[in-house]
C-alpha cells in the first residue's frame, strides 16, 4: 500500500469534498481518501499495483477540478507551539484547547495559562498551524507560532501588553480617584456637591466602563458567542449591573423630594481598575515564572571568534558552522560545543551542571557551549552547533516541560469547564431570593454583583502551571532536567530506588589493583596478552586492563580477531593463540578448569575487586583484579534516600561476593543487592519489583541503562558534561552525584506541594467568598479585590518556591 498527497484546485464547498472522496472510495486499489477542503488536498491510500498516481488525478479532473502535483509523503504526526495573547483566566485556556481540538487533523492540544502557549499535535495532511491559529482568532485570542527566531518577537509582544496594561492602568486610577474620594467622604458625613452629583459621577465613570472596560465587553462576547464563558464575562455583567443600576437610581427612579437614590459608579469603576491591577501584577508575576529560561538562553554569546584562513575573525553566533575552528580568552564563553584542539584550560560548567569545581580542559576533551573559559587561551573544533548544543537541547527540554499538563490539574480543568456557567446561576438565584423573597431589589443587584466580580476561575488555572514553570526553572539551574511533569507526581509515590552500580554509586573508572600469574606464567607476558585481548573493549573493567597494559609496556598490539560477549568477557586471537578474558562463566564454556583458583579470586571478590581470568589455548594464565571505588557521597546519599522511607537496590553485573562489598560500603541492605545482572536482564528486575507493587525509580547513565530507565515508572539518567543523556529517562540530571538523585526527588515533593497548596486556596476561595457575597456580606469593591488578587497570591505562591536552597 502507498499513501500520497494530492493538491486539489476548484472545490468551493463540503460536496465538493465529499463528491471526490465518494468518487474515488469506489475505484479498485484504493482503500481510504481523505479530503481537506480547508488546505485543498487529498490524501489518498492504495495498492499501486492495481491503481496509480496519475489514474486517481485523471478521475478528479474528470469531476471538473484541478490537481496539483504530487506534495510529498506522508511523515507522521507533527507538532506546532503558539503563543496565545489575551487569556485572563482558566475559562480563556478552556476555550482555546477546545478551538484546537475542533480543527480537522489536530489529535491533541493543551493550553498552559501561566505560559501563554498551546501545544499541538497534529496531522499535517490535513491541518495546519494558520488554520490553528484562525481558530484561535475565532475564538476572540490572538496566536503565533513559535519558532526559535520569533522568541524575541514574543517577548516584544509580552512587553507591549504589560505597558497597555499599565497605561490603562494608571488612567482607571485618575478617573476613579474622584470617586473615590466621593464615597470615603460619604462615610464620614462630608458632603461635595460637584463630586456626588450623579452627573458629574456618570462623567467620570463612563470612560472607566466603557474605554478602559473594553476589553472585558470584547472579550465576555466572543466567549458568549462560542459557548464558553469565562471572568472577562463575570467582570462585564458585574460592573455593567452596578453602573446602569446607579443610571436608574440618580436619573430616573422617581423619589420623595430632597431624597437621592443610591449611586454606585464607584463600585464599577473601582472593579474594574482594581481587576486591571491584579492583571498588571499578575502579569509581572508570571514573567518572573520563566526567569530559569531567560538565564538559559542569555547564557549563549552573540559572537563567536572563529579562525578562518589562519586570520581571527569574530562573527554572529548563527554563522558559526560545524568544523570551524574557534577561540575562547579568560573569561569568555565557550559559544557552541566542540573539542579542545591546542591550549588548556579550567571550564566552568556549573551553569549547565550544577557542579561548582571548574573542570580542566586539555586537547581532545569535550566543552559545552555556554560554560566559561576561566583562566587559559584555548582553541577547539565545533562539533554541533544551534539547536543541536547541549544548551539549545537543554532549553526545549525545560520549555517542553513547562508547556505540559500534570495529571492532577485535569480536575482543576474540569471545574474552570463549568465554573463560570455556574457563576452566573448563583448570581440569577441570589437577585431572585433577594428580590423575590426579601423585597430587595437594590440588594439583590448588589449581593448579585459580588457574587459575578468575586468569582474567579484564573487561581485555578494558574495554580499548576506556575509552579511548575518554577519547579523545572529552578531544577534546570541545578542541573536538573524534568522533562516529564508526570514524574512530579510519582516522585511523592516512590518505594523503591534502584541504582546501577557503575558510574553511578562508584566514580565509573576502575584502575587494575592485583595482576596474579598462575602455572609459572611470567608477568608480562600474561599483562602483555590481556592488553590486548581488551585493546578493543568498550567496557569499562576492559578498558582499565588496557590502560594498565599501555602504562607498564608503551604500545599494545592489535588482536587479530576480536568478539565481545554482553556480561561475559572478551575472545581475541594473538599470535596464533586464542586468548579469553572473563568472567568464571566464558571459562567454563571453554572448559577452562578455576576450581583450584577460586579461593584466590573469593578474597578478591571479598575485598571489593573483580576477578578477571585470562586464558591462552585452553590454558589459565593469571587472575587480574579490578576495583572500581565509590564516590565519597554515594553513602550519604543512600542514606538520606532510606531516611525517607525509600528502599534503595543495587544492580550490578558483577558476582555476589563483589556486589556485597560494594554494598556495604554504600550502606545498601544485603537483601537489596541484585548481582550478576546482564544488560539486557535489567528491566525484567525492574519489572519484578514493580509487580510488588512498588512505584520504582531507577538511576543509571542513560545509555547503556536506556531500557530499565524506560520501564521503571521515573527514570533518572545521570551524565557529565558534554556526554549528558538529555534524552533518556524522564528526569536528567546533569552530573556525577548521587546527591542529584536526592534533590530531584526532594524538588519534585517540594514542587507538588506548591501546587497542592495553590488548588487548595484557588478552590476555598471561591467556596468561602461566593456564599458570602450572595448573603450580601461583602462589598462589591471588596469583592473585586478579592478577585484580582486571587490570582497573584497563587501566582506568587508559586514564586516562594524559588527561595528553596537545592541540597542533595
Amino acid at each position: 500500500m502507498k499513501k500520497d498527497v494530492i493538491g486539489i484546485t476548484g472545490m468551493s464547498c463540503a460536496s465538493c469534498a465529499l463528491r471526490i472522496e465518494k468518487t474515488l472510495g469506489g475505484q479498485d486499489g484504493i482503500k481510504s481518501v481523505a479530503v481537506n477542503l480547508a488546505m485543498e488536498r487529498a490524501a489518498v491510500e492504495y495498492d499501486d499495483t492495481v491503481i496509480d498516481e496519475p489514474a486517481i488525478m485523471d478521475k478528479i479532473r474528470g469531476l471538473g477540478f484541478g490537481v496539483i502535483e504530487k506534495e510529498r509523503p506522508v511523515e507522521g504526526p507533527a507538532a506546532a507551539e503558539i503563543a496565545i495573547f489575551g487569556m485572563t483566566c482558566a475559562s480563556c485556556s478552556a476555550r482555546v484547547e477546545k478551538a484546537l481540538k475542533g480543527v480537522p487533523g489536530v489529535t491533541n492540544a493543551s493550553v498552559n495559562l501561566a505560559t501563554e502557549r498551546a501545544t499541538v499535535e497534529y496531522d499535517p495532511l490535513n491541518s495546519s498551524v494558520t488554520e490553528m491559529i484562525k481558530a484561535v482568532e475565532t475564538a476572540g485570542y490572538k496566536a503565533e507560532e513559535i519558532s526559535h527566531d520569533s522568541r524575541d518577537h514574543e517577548k516584544e509582544a509580552r512587553e507591549k501588553e504589560i505597558r497597555g496594561l499599565r497605561l490603562r492602568l494608571i488612567l482607571s486610577i485618575v478617573l476613579s480617584s474622584p470617586l473615590i474620594l466621593a464615597m470615603t467622604l460619604e462615610i464620614i458625613n462630608f458632603h461635595i456637591d460637584i463630586l456626588h452629583h450623579p452627573l458629574f459621577q456618570l462623567i467620570v465613570a463612563s470612560p472607566v466602563q466603557f474605554f478602559i472596560g473594553w476589553r472585558f465587553y470584547r472579550n465576555g462576547w466572543k466567549s458568549l458567542k462560542s459557548l464558553s464563558p469565562g471572568m472577562d464575562l463575570l467582570v462585564a455583567m458585574g460592573t455593567s449591573a452596578a453602573y446602569f443600576f446607579s443610571i436608574y437610581n440618580g436619573f430616573f427612579k422617581e423619589l420623595p423630594a430632597g431624597v437621592k437614590g443610591d449611586l454606585y459608579f464607584e463600585a464599577s469603576a473601582l472593579i474594574i481598575t482594581l481587576v486591571l491591577l491584579g492583571k498588571y501584577l499578575e502579569a509581572g508575576a508570571k514573567g518572573k515564572t520563566s526567569e530559569a529560561i531567560k538565564k538559559l538562553m542569555g547564557l549563549q554569546p552573540k559572537t563567536a571568534t572563529v579562525i578562518r584562513d589562519g586570520k581571527e575573525t569574530e562573527i554572529p553566533i548563527e554563522r558559526v558552522i560545524t568544523g570551524d575552528i574557534i577561540s575562547v580568552r579568560p573569561g569568555e564563553r565557550i559559544p557552541v560545543d566542540g573539542t579542545v584542539v591546542s591550549g588548556f584550560s579550567a571550564v566552568d560548567e556549573s551553569m549547565i551542571t550544577g557542579e561548582s569545581m571548574p573542570v580542566d580542559k586539555k586537547e581532545g576533551d569535550r566543552i559545552i557551549g555556554g560554560t566559561i573559559n576561566r583562566n587559559g587561551s584555548i582553541t577547539f573544533k565545533a562539533t554541533r552547533i544551534g539547536k543541536d548544543t547541549v544548551l539549545a537541547r537543554i532549553i526545549k527540554v525545560v520549555e517542553e516541560a513547562q508547556g505540559s499538563k500534570a495529571p492532577i490539574q485535569k480536575l482543576a480543568d474540569k471545574v474552570a469547564g463549568v465554573f463560570v456557567p455556574a457563576v452566573l446561576l448563583i448570581a440569577i438565584i441570589t437577585f431572585a431570593l433577594w428580590s423575590l423573597v426579601f423585597g430587595n431589589t437594590s440588594m439583590g443587584i448588589i449581593a448579585a454583583v459580588s457574587v459575578l466580580v468575586i468569582a474567579c476561575p484564573c487561581a485555578l488555572g494558574l495554580a499548576t502551571p506556575t509552579a511548575i514553570m518554577v519547579g523545572t526553572g529552578l531544577g534546570a539551574e541545578h542541573g536538573i532536567l524534568i522533562k516529564n511533569v508526570e514524574s512530579l507526581e510519582l516522585a511523592l509515590k516512590i518505594h523503591a530506588v534502584v541504582l546501577d552500580k557503575t558510574g553511578t554509586i562508584t566514580r565509573g573508572e576502575p584502575s587494575v589493583t592485583d595482576i596474579i600469574p598462575l602455572g609459572g606464567t611470567d608477568e608480562g607476558l600474561l599483562i602483555e596478552y590481556a592488553s590486548v585481548a581488551e585493546k578493543k573493549s568498550e567496557h569499562p573493567l576492559g578498558r582499565a586492563i588496557y590502560a594498565m597494559g599501555k602504562v607498564r609496556t608503551g604500545s599494545i598490539d592489535d588482536p587479530e580477531n576480536f568478539i565481545a560477549i554482553p556480561g561475559k568477557g572478551v575472545k581475541a586471537q594473538y599470535k596464533g593463540l586464542s586468548i579469553l578474558a572473563g568472567t568464571r562463566s566464558l571459562m567454563a564454556e571453554d572448559n577452562i578448569s578455576i576450581t583450584t583458583e577460586d579461593s584466590i579470586s573469593h578474597r578478591l571478590e571479598g575485598e571489593g575487586k573483580t576477578a578477571i581470568y585470562i586464558a591462552a589455548d585452553g590454558k589459565l594464565m593469571g587472575i587480574i583484579a579490578v576495583a572500581d571505588t565509590i564516590r565519597e557521597d554515594s553513602a550519604e546519599a543512600i542514606g538520606k534516600l532510606q531516611a525517607m522511607n525509600i528502599q534503595v537496590y543495587m544492580m550490578t553485573g558483577d558476582n555476589a561476593r563483589t556486589a556485597a562489598a560494594i554494598g556495604a560500603q554504600a550502606g545498601i541492605e544485603s537483601s537489596h543487592i541484585i548481582s550478576q545482572v546482564l544488560p539486557e536482564n535489567k528491566a525484567a528486575e525492574i519489572k519484578k519489583l514493580q509487580n510488588k507493587g512498588m512505584v520504582v525509580a531507577m538511576v543509571g547513565d542513560g545509555i547503556n541503562d536506556a531500557p530499565a530507565l524506560a520501564t521503571a515508572d521515573i527514570g533518572m539518567a545521570m551524565g557529565t558534561g558534554s556526554d549528558i543523556a538529555i534524552e533518556s529517562g524522564d528526569i536528567t540530571l546533569a552530573g556525577s552525584s548521587l546527591k542529584n538523585a536526592v534533590s530531584a526527588i526532594l524538588l519534585s515533593k517540594k514542587t507538588m506541594r506548591k501546587i497542592k497548596q495553590n488548588l487548595f486556596w484557588a478552590f476555598f476561595y471561591n467556596v468561602i467568598g461566593i456564599p458570602f457575597a450572595a448573603m450580601g456580606l461583602l462589598n462589591p469593591i471588596i469583592a473585586g479585590a478579592a478577585m484580582a488578587f486571587s490570582s497573584v497570591s497563587v501566582v506568587t505562591n508559586s514564586l516562594s518556591l524559588k527561595r528553596y536552597r537545592i541540597k542533595g
